[in-house]
């Protein structure tokens, strides 16, 4: 199980008084990818209008543009709510990336209460995301969202 509140401090310690958010985003990826087991994708989409643009992130490739309300990121940030998603293939309209992702969990990243982006994160394991992650990368998002 994942120590939230040990990675938490980590972001909090290395986006402290850097006013570059690509960079903060980037190592946010990195921390997430280094600290989460069983996962193929960690990272971010950037809102550019009605559309999400890929961001930092590591993992597999990825798909580049989603449209709001598409998919577990778009709908995630049309809501402007968490989707935790058991089963990807089971989502309606899901938007296969990545084919070996099969359980997904993306929080809406806000600035000045607007949708701003997202954190998307993805496993090929089936179930791997519960409500402890949930309530964990709620809590790593809105630190960044203090410094993006």
């Amino acid at each position: 199980m994942t120590n939230y509140q040990e990675l938490n401090a980590q972001l909090a310690a290395l986006v402290d008084g850097i006013p570059y958010p690509i960079a903060n985003l980037s190592n946010a990826a990195a921390l997430l990818w280094h600290a989460l087991p069983d996962l193929n994708w960690a990272g971010f989409y950037l809102r550019e209008g009605e559309k999400l643009i890929l961001g930092p992130f590591q993992g597999n490739t990825a798909c580049i543009v989603i449209s709001m309300g598409r998919g577990v990121c778009g709908t995630a940030a049309a809501q402007n709510e968490t989707q935790l998603v058991p089963d990807v293939h089971a989502f309606y309209g899901h938007i296969a990336c990545d084919s070996a992702s099969r359980s997904e969990i993306v929080v809406p990243l806000r600035k000045d209460g607007c949708v701003v982006g997202v954190l998307d994160v993805d496993s090929p394991k089936l179930n791997r995301f519960t409500e402890a992650d949930r309530t964990g990368l709620e809590a790593f998002a809105a630190i960044l969202e203090q410094h993006i």
